[in-house]
């Protein structure tokens, strides 16, 4: 059998490295991509699941000039860095919140949910990015989340998750990222955190609500959102000694009042100042959710719930599923029941005379 010629002893060198050569470069290749997928998905060391929600959250603000939807350092973190497909994500998210009377909260989960998952509708929609996962949420028909034309959905993936959310107990006491995990069970927990600083702006921006997250100390019931010993029980008792007065609009008491007239004369009683009206009332206090409302909390109703500007009502909570109220004219004042899921309430009670308000 004929025989290769033979090569020059420099070029026979080369070929024997050139297999050397070829695997370096895969392993670089490798461990380039996979830093890449790890930076994707952890944001570059977000926050704990545990932590508490402080306002600002993980990751830091791109710079300003970032290109839209830039991820650089923090990645986008208004409403200014999202380019036009994401900002209608966005505001399909929250109009389908609102329509559902979710509180705030629920928004902002949801918002840094399909931040993450889809980036705000870039990724994956129309076909599935991993297994059989798709839409604003990358959620699977094959684990019971629709048929593939529903979760592409933005409106039916919105109203998904939310219900799936809502019916998570205490899921408004977690923090965004655990109580995203608990719905979408990801594969990495704790990236939604990264995402929280924008979902919250995007709160703002968009619907203009603020207080959406609230910080530590008030979830945690701290000396922010607590009243002195005996205020609130002292609030209720002088408002309900008012039971059977007539409604009269503009009146301050003693012998007629309006909604926020009996506000106002109940907690001056107790030794706590209030402004006038109702809408400056829900300004005067820290901000609670009204699932978690206590006695003494003032609950309000608006034209918009999102909106509060356009609060034209409150009343003094009673706890147990009641509150005492100045209705409107022709109705006495007295106590009724009241329920959470009632049209116009505002999805957040103040808490009045304790810091923490949004200004």
């Amino acid at each position: 059998m004929a025989r290769s010629p033979l090569l020059p002893p420099r070029l026979r060198v080369l070929r024997l490295l050139l297999p050397v050569a070829a695997l370096a470069l895969v392993v670089v290749v490798g461990l380039g991509a996979g830093l890449l997928v790890v930076g994707q998905f952890t944001g570059g060391g977000g926050a704990s699941s545990t932590s508490c929600d402080a306002g600002g959250g993980a990751g830091a603000s791109a710079p300003d000039g970032d290109p839209v939807g830039a991820v650089g350092a923090g990645g986008p973190t208004t409403v200014a860095h999202l380019d036009p497909t994401q900002q209608r994500s966005a505001a399909t998210i929250i109009g389908v919140a609102r329509d559902m009377a979710a509180p705030p909260r629920a928004w902002v989960v949801a918002l840094a949910t399909a931040m993450q998952e889809s980036r705000m509708g870039l990724a994956g929609m129309d076909v599935a990015a991993d297994r059989d996962s798709l839409g604003l949420f990358q959620q699977r028909p094959s684990q019971g989340w629709g048929r593939p034309d529903q979760v592409r959905d933005p409106v039916y993936a919105t109203r998904t998750f939310l219900a799936r959310l809502l019916a998570v107990p205490g899921w408004d006491t977690m923090p965004v990222t655990r109580a995203a995990q608990t719905v979408q069970r990801s594969a990495f927990p704790a990236a939604y955190a990264r995402w929280e600083p924008l979902a919250v702006s995007l709160v703002t921006d968009l619907a203009g609500v603020r207080g959406a997250v609230q910080d530590c100390a008030s979830r945690a019931g701290g000396s922010t959102a607590t009243l002195p010993p005996g205020v609130a029980r002292t609030a209720v008792d002088a408002a309900v000694a008012e039971s059977g007065k007539p409604y009269v609009w503009g009146a301050t008491g003693p012998g007629s009042y309006d909604c926020s007239g009996l506000v106002l004369r109940a907690f001056e009683e107790a030794g706590v100042l209030l402004p006038r009206t109702s809408r400056e009332q829900y300004r005067a206090g820290a901000h609670i959710p009204v699932a978690r409302a206590q006695p003494g909390d003032l609950l309000f109703y608006a034209y918009d719930t999102s909106d509060p500007d356009t609060i034209h009502h409150v009343a003094l909570y009673l706890g147990d599923g009641r509150l005492m109220e100045a209705q409107q004219a022709g109705v006495p004042l007295g106590v009724r029941a009241v329920s959470f899921e009632e049209g116009g309430l505002v999805p957040l009670a103040t808490r009045p005379g304790t810091a923490g308000a949004p200004t």
